[in-house]
């Protein structure tokens, strides 16, 4: 009854699904992740961690870059939350910017992207102190 439940919690975010759509393409690195939802990359973080939790991505580490994609082997119960997802997502105004905007982001070099995030980042924290 457990895995159900963290699956269905996992899912209840528009953020998260969000991701999961952003991933049925292949992986993301987290920088990319942050640029595509618009938010702190920690709250992109908690999102991805909660995804991982329920089995929904998986992760891995290549130097400072963290990667996410959709599980190679999962459970049944999280490769039938995937498929209703991929099934179930509404092919409106909405998803056709989401793709737009996530053929942009993979389009564009890692390094630039996460280079953006740092000076966005930096511009946030000297606004704060100020």
């Amino acid at each position: 009854m457990k895995e159900p439940l963290t699956i269905a919690k996992a899912l209840a975010d528009a953020s998260r699904l969000k991701s999961l759509f952003c991933l049925r393409e292949g992986e993301l690195c987290l920088c990319q992740i942050v640029i595509l939802l618009g938010l702190a990359p920690a709250t992109v973080s908690k999102h991805m961690a909660i995804l991982y939790q329920a089995g929904l991505v998986e992760t891995r580490k290549s130097g400072r870059w963290v990667y996410y994609r959709l599980p190679k082997a999962s459970s049944p119960c999280a490769r039938g939350a995937l498929s209703w997802i991929a099934r179930s997502l509404p092919k409106g105004k909405t998803q056709i910017v989401d793709e737009k905007k996530l053929r942009k982001v993979r389009g564009t070099p890692q390094v630039a992207l996460c280079r953006y995030y740092q000076t966005l980042a930096h511009n946030l924290l000297k606004s704060a102190k100020t």
